[in-house]
This record gives C-alpha cells, sequence and structure tokens, in this order.
C-alpha cells in the first residue's frame, strides 16, 4: 500500500499507552514525546542500512554493466570476421558456379547432337525394320508401349513426307499403313477410356493424338459418345443445356483445347439435332395451318435464343457472340426470309374471319360503305346540315360494335407485334411492325368502328320522327372505349418497336388521321340533337294545352308545373345521363352546349305560343323553374344563365303594370333587346288594357 505519513504517526500514537483516550486512561505527551523520539532514531538506524544496501547494489550494478560492454565489443569484432568470411565464400561460391554453368553449357552442346544422333540411330534402325519389312522391335509389337511407338511412328511418316516417292514407295506405305493403324488403335482406345469414364487416360491418349492428323476424328469420336443417351426427353433444348454444361466440366481436364472441342458440340448440336428438331416442328404446319405454324416458328426461335444465351456462360473462343448468331440463323434464314409474309397473310385471314363470325352471329351482311378522305367526310357533313335527312336505316338498336371482336383483334395483333419483335432482323422490324399496325387499322378501324359509324349514321331517324330510339349514342359510347384500347396497344406495343426510326412520324400520322376520320362521323351524328329536339317537340305539342296557362278557374289551380314540362325534363335528364355515359373529355361539355342551347330556344319558341293570364303566367314560371333545375345537369354555364334570364322574361307574364319598367330594367333583364321584352308582354291576356300599353310604352 502507498506510504501516507498523517496514518502512520496515527496508529504510532494508537498504539502507545498514553497517546490517546483508549479505555478512559488518560493522555501522558511526555511518554508519547518519548515513543516518538525512539521510533525516530529506529528509523535513521533503518535508513542507514538501507543506504548501504543500495550503495553496495549500484557498485554491482556498475560493474557487471562494464563487464557487459566489454563482451559486446568482443562479439562485434567476431561478427566482422564472420562476415568478412561469408563475402569471401560467396565470391568463391558465385566463382564455382560460373564455372559449372559454363561447363554445363559445354557439355550440352556436347550432349545435345549426340542425343539426336541416337534418336536419329534409333529413328534409322526402326526405318530399317520398315524397308526389311519386318517389325521385330519390343516397341512395335508389345500393345502396352503404343505410346512410345506412336511417337515414333509419327517422326517416321514426317520423315517419309521427304523422300522421293520412286525410290521408297514401299516403305512410304508401309510407314503410312502403320500410321494409320497406330492412329486407328489411339482413337479406340480414346473411346473405351470414355465409355469406362477414365478422364486420366482420355487425356493421355488425346495428348499423343494432338500431332496425329486423325486428332480431329478423336474429337468428333468424342462428341459422339458425349451425346449418347443425352437426348432421351421430349425438351431437346433443355438436354442440350444439361449436355453443355456437363462436358463444359470435363473437357478442360481432357483436351488441350477445350474451347475448341466444345465449340464444335454445340455446333454438331445446332447443325443436327436442333436443325431436325426445328424442321420437323415447322414443315408440318408450314402449307397448312399458318397459325401453328407462325406459334411453332416463334416458339423455337425463342428457346434457341434461350439456349443461344445460356451457352455464351462457356468458353467458345474469342468471339462467341458471333459464333452462336450464325448457328441460328443457320437452322432459321429459310424461314424467317418471308416471315412477315406468312403473318400479314394469316393475320388478314384471321381479322377477316373474326369480323365475318361477329356479323354472322348477328345474321348481318355488311352494306358497302362511303370510301373517301377527310375532304369528302366534310364534305358530306355539309350537305347533311344544309339538305333534309333521307331515309334512314333501321339497326333495331344494334350497335355493330362488340368488345369480344375487339379483344380478339387486338389479343391476334398483340402477338403478331411479339412475333415480330422476335423474328424480324433489326433493320426490318420498323417496317415490319407499320404492316402489321396498317392491318390493324384496316380491320378494326375501317372495317368495325367505321362500319359501325357510318351504319349508326345511316340510322339516326328524322328529327319529326316520333318515339325515336337514338341508338347512336351507343355507338360513339362503345366507339370511344374501343378506341382507348386501340390506343393502349399503339403505345404499349407498337411504339417500342418504331420509336427510333423513321416509321414512327408515319404511324403517328396514321393514327391521326384515323381519329381525325372518326372524329368527323361523330360529329356527322350531331343530327341525334336534332331528333332529340324533335322529340321535345313531339312531347310538347302532344302535352301542352292552351289551357294550361290560361285556366277557366283562376282560383282553382292545383298544379306546380305542367305535365308537358314533367315529361320533357324527363326526357332531358335521359339524354343527358346517356350522352354522358357515351363520351368523354371536352366532347361531353361540347355536346351538352349544343344540347342546351337548342333546348332553350326551344322553350322559348314554345312559350311564345300561348296567352298568359295571371296565374297562367305563374304556372309559366314554375315551369321554367322546372326547365332551369333541368338544366343545371348539363353543368353547363352558359345553358344555366340562358335559362337564368328565360325565368327572369316569364316574370314580365305576372308583375303588376305599374311595376315592368322597374323589372325590365333589372340586372338580368336590362341588357336584352327591347322587343324581346315587349315579345313577352305581348303574351299576357291584359296586354290590350290601357293602362298596361301606356305603362310599358
Amino acid at each position: 500500500e502507498p506510504f501516507v505519513a498523517d496514518e502512520y504517526i496515527e496508529r504510532l500514537a494508537w498504539r502507545t499507552p498514553g497517546g490517546g483516550s483508549r479505555g478512559g486512561e488518560a493522555f501522558d505527551p511526555k511518554r508519547l514525546l518519548e515513543e516518538f523520539v525512539n521510533h525516530i532514531q529506529e528509523l535513521q538506524v533503518m535508513d542507514e542500512r538501507i543506504q548501504r544496501k543500495v550503495e553496495k547494489l549500484e557498485q554491482q550494478c556498475q560493474k557487471e554493466a562494464k563487464e557487459f560492454a566489454k563482451k559486446v565489443q568482443e562479439l562485434q569484432k567476431s561478427n566482422q570476421v564472420a562476415f568478412q568470411h561469408f563475402q569471401e565464400l560467396d565470391e568463391h561460391i558465385s566463382y564455382v558456379a560460373t564455372k559449372v554453368c559454363h561447363l554445363g553449357d559445354q557439355l550440352e552442346g556436347v550432349n545435345t547432337p549426340r542425343q539426336r544422333a541416337v534418336e536419329a540411330q534409333k529413328l534409322m534402325k526402326y526405318f530399317n525394320e520398315f524397308l526389311d519389312g519386318e517389325l521385330k522391335s519390343d516397341v512395335f509389337t508389345n500393345s502396352e508401349k503404343i505410346k512410345e511407338a506412336a511417337d515414333i511412328i509419327q517422326k517416321l511418316h514426317l520423315i517419309a513426307q521427304e523422300l522421293p516417292f520412286d525410290r521408297f514407295s514401299e516403305v512410304k506405305s508401309k510407314i503410312a499403313s502403320k500410321y494409320h493403324d497406330l492412329e486407328c488403335q489411339l482413337i479406340q482406345e480414346f473411346t473405351s477410356a470414355q465409355r469406362r469414364g477414365e478422364i486420366s487416360r482420355m487425356r493421355e491418349v488425346a495428348a499423343v493424338l494432338l500431332h496425329f492428323k486423325g486428332y480431329s476424328h478423336c474429337v468428333d469420336v468424342y462428341i459422339k459418345q458425349c451425346q449418347e443417351g443425352a437426348f432421351l426427353r421430349n425438351d431437346v433444348f433443355e438436354d442440350a443445356a444439361i449436355l453443355c454444361q456437363r462436358v463444359n466440366k470435363q473437357v478442360g481436364e481432357v483436351f488441350s483445347n477445350p474451347e475448341t472441342v466444345l465449340a464444335k458440340l454445340i455446333q454438331n448440336i445446332f447443325e443436327v439435332k436442333l436443325q431436325t428438331y426445328v424442321k420437323d416442328q415447322l414443315e408440318e404446319h408450314r402449307k397448312s395451318d399458318a397459325e401453328q405454324y407462325l406459334k411453332n416458328l416463334y416458339d423455337l426461335y425463342t428457346r434457341t435464343t434461350n439456349l443461344s444465351s445460356k451457352l455464351m456462360e462457356f468458353n467458345l473462343g474469342t468471339d462467341k457472340q458471333t459464333f452462336l448468331s450464325k448457328l441460328i440463323k443457320s437452322i432459321f434464314i429459310s424461314y424467317l426470309e418471308n416471315y412477315i409474309e406468312v403473318e400479314i397473310g394469316y393475320l388478314k385471314s384471321r381479322s377477316a374471319m373474326i369480323l365475318q363470325r361477329y356479323y354472322d352471329s348477328k345474321n348481318h351482311q355488311k352494306r358497302s360503305i362511303g370510301t373517301g378522305g377527310i375532304q369528302d367526310l366534310k364534305e358530306r357533313i355539309r350537305q347533311r346540315t344544309n339538305l333534309p335527312l333521307g331515309p334512314s336505316i333501321d339497326t333495331h338498336g344494334e350497335t355493330f360494335l362488340s368488345q369480344e371482336v375487339v379483344v380478339n383483334l387486338l389479343q391476334e395483333t398483340k402477338q403478331a407485334f411479339e412475333r415480330c419483335h422476335r423474328l424480324s432482323d433489326p433493320s426490318d422490324l420498323p417496317k415490319n411492325a407499320f404492316r402489321i399496325f396498317s392491318m390493324l387499322v384496316e380491320f378494326l378501324c375501317t372495317e368495325h368502328i367505321d362500319y359501325a359509324l357510318e351504319t349508326g349514321l345511316a340510322g339516326i331517324p328524322s328529327s319529326d320522327s316520333k318515339n325515336a330510339n337514338l341508338y347512336f349514342l351507343d355507338v360513339v359510347h362503345q366507339a370511344n372505349t374501343i378506341f382507348h384500347l386501340f390506343d393502349k396497344q399503339f403505345n404499349d406495343h407498337l411504339m417500342p418497336l418504331i420509336s427510333s426510326s423513321p416509321k414512327l412520324s408515319e404511324c403517328l400520322q396514321k393514327k391521326k388521321d384515323i381519329i381525325e376520320q372518326m372524329e368527323v362521323k361523330l360529329d356527322m351524328g350531331i343530327d341525334t340533337l336534332n331528333c332529340m329536339i324533335g322529340q321535345m317537340k313531339h312531347i310538347l305539342a302532344a302535352e301542352q294545352k292552351k289551357t294550361d296557362f290560361k285556366p277557366e278557374d283562376e282560383n282553382n289551380v292545383l298544379i306546380q308545373y305542367t305535365n308537358a314540362c314533367v315529361k320533357v325534363c324527363g326526357y332531358v335528364r335521359k339524354q343527358v345521363e346517356k350522352i354522358r355515359n357515351s363520351m368523354d373529355g371536352k366532347n361531353v361539355d361540347t355536346v351538352l352546349m349544343e344540347l342546351g342551347v337548342r333546348f332553350h330556344r326551344l322553350v322559348y319558341e314554345h312559350l311564345q305560343q300561348y296567352s298568359y293570364s295571371c296565374m297562367g303566367g305563374m304556372l309559366a314560371i314554375c315551369d321554367v323553374a322546372e326547365y332551369r333545375k333541368c338544366a343545371k345537369d348539363f353543368k353547363i354555364a352558359l345553358v344555366l344563365q340562358l335559362f337564368d334570364t328565360l325565368h327572369a322574361l316569364c316574370n314580365l307574364l305576372v308583375v303588376a303594370p305599374d311595376n315592368l319598367k322597374q323589372v325590365c330594367s333589372g340586372e338580368q333583364l336590362a341588357n336584352l333587346d327591347k322587343n324581346i321584352l315587349h315579345s313577352f308582354v305581348q303574351l299576357r291576356v291584359d296586354y290590350r288594357s290601357a293602362r298596361l300599353a301606356r305603362h310599358f310604352s
């Protein structure tokens, strides 16, 4: 523990008798002082003893330090001597090594020609055996030494190539025969080793055959045996992928050029197995069933390209992308050259069949419709606007538009776009996609939607028809829905194929022309509004009575508004709802505004036909209030404003004569022509009274 002087003194005083108050004992300072003096003396003696011990230890340490320094100096001298000896030894070793290398070079210079001479002597010996016609050497007769025999015969074969034929024809023939026999034996040995699964033996034999002409035949045998039992399932593409995966792991252990062997295996699979399989699948339907042919072509090409993507993982040489692309092209080139013609032919016949089947189900024989451009359509609008309508065609409520037909046509076209994307050459893709789009336009837009619009236009009844059914709005509603589906396919499936080509502007222009042509025909359907107004006129003429606004008993009027008003408002609300359901966007507001303005004009002109008593005027105001409530359903500010003004005009029918001028100068009537105000005042039964005429003048 650390030494603390205060605690030490306290303990000393506590142990001394009389040094504290322990046990009630009196404090004795003399005794405590004596104890302190004695203890100080003891501490001084202890200090002197310890000091002597420290001095002794310091002297001993200094002595040992001098001895250690002397020993270190001696070791440094010994180390310097050893280092000098090491340098001398290193120089001597370098000298000896130089001599040894020089001697080795001299020995190699002597030994190499000697080895060549020995090897040449052996070859001459073997060559003599071929000259004599009898092979006696163990290397040729012992089957276990086939590797050495192969090395010798390969060298003799090369030598024989340089000898003149006229003198050595027989020996050359024998060497060639032996060369061929050994080559066959090696290939047979390789085949047997492959069947036994002996990779090391296969590698050994392949290394020997590498210098023979039959090395490629060895590779062919390996490829052939690899495929034995590999294609047992129905999925030839999956089998091929598994086979290549297995061979890829093995080929590097057997051959010195594994990428070449694997590439040759893949080429063999493509040119034999896959090409045969593709031909069998496609030729069966090529002329008899275009739909199945196109489906099979798309499926086979997709599966082949997917297999190619898997094979890209393997080492096949420098340009494996080009290599695999050429293999795919070699299989499908005869089918892809005329693909788009088959596609267009099938799409045309299939679309025509879908439409014809639909019209047959409706027992409908398609009529020839007017053809021509936008200008021709606009001219027809002008003629229909200025001339009375001809006899209409009764469609019996049929719109001749079918969601099922549209979905089928769009589905066929979608599949055609997918096939086009996969099977078309990149340079031909935009052109081919445009041709498919043109087919869709022809059969969906022209033959189906446009025909339905034309038929719907022809089915619009004249404005004076009674109980006319306005089916054209149903046509508009369905055509609008269908065109949204058409537009979605345009954006989702066509745009990605043509977005970066000049065909984009051509497709957009074609789509724009279609939209404009349909909008023009929809505009022609504005005759539907005339029919609506005609129906309203018919209701008013049939239901409105002159006594409604000039009752015989002024004090016994119990109705809030006339029966004609109720029926007209009910009819208008139905038509407004139908228009909202049939159209979207700004077209709704445009049509409702036109209908609202015509509705106002009809009510205005209708009210001008009657004379009004005081109570009749009140009833007219109630009718107009109901018409105004109906006009709110239009949600068009102009229409509501027109009916607000009409309601204000009707107040002139009941206001007291003295207040006429005040009412006419009100906010809603102040800006109206005075003749209009006068025409309403004239409808009052009391107009001819001098008092009223005087107040209004």
